[in-house]
């Protein structure tokens, strides 16, 4: 990899920087996702945590997965926005909202998840695989 992936909220009072690539970026189409983006879906890279590096104090919100699992999304307490997620069950990646990037368009999806939720209004390139929930592990 040639640069970290860098990015934040909109005011700066979070940062991150992660020196490795993504081990996988979806659209996701759960409820919960779909609630938090205020549109049909949120799109996501995922990364190993470690060589991730976060500055500023976010503030969290659990919720629980179809799964049973606790998620946990993080976002600025000064502007709102939305950055990354961890999930308890997995503390060894770290997921971050694919607009919170300083460089978007390094975003590559690769799937769509919870496809089961989707909406007609929401389209998404049909090129992606779909999974009607999340794809197994």
């Amino acid at each position: 990899m040639d640069k970290p992936y860098t990015g934040g909220c909109a005011c700066g009072a979070i940062r991150y920087s992660i020196a490795a690539e993504p081990l996988f970026s979806n659209h996701c189409q759960c409820r919960d996702c779909q609630r938090e983006s205020g549109t049909g879906h949120g799109s996501y890279a995922t990364f190993a945590r470690t060589g991730v590096t976060v500055t500023g104090e976010a503030k969290t919100w659990d919720t629980v997965a179809d799964s049973g699992n606790l998620k946990t999304r993080a976002f600025c307490p000064e502007c709102g926005v939305a950055v990354y997620m961890t999930f308890k069950a997995m503390p060894d990646i770290f997921t971050i909202r694919a607009a919170s990037l300083d460089e978007p368009a390094r975003y590559q999806p690769q799937a769509i998840t919870y496809a089961v939720r989707a909406y007609d209004w929401d389209r998404l390139d049909s090129g992606l695989t779909k999974f009607e929930r999340m794809p197994p592990g």
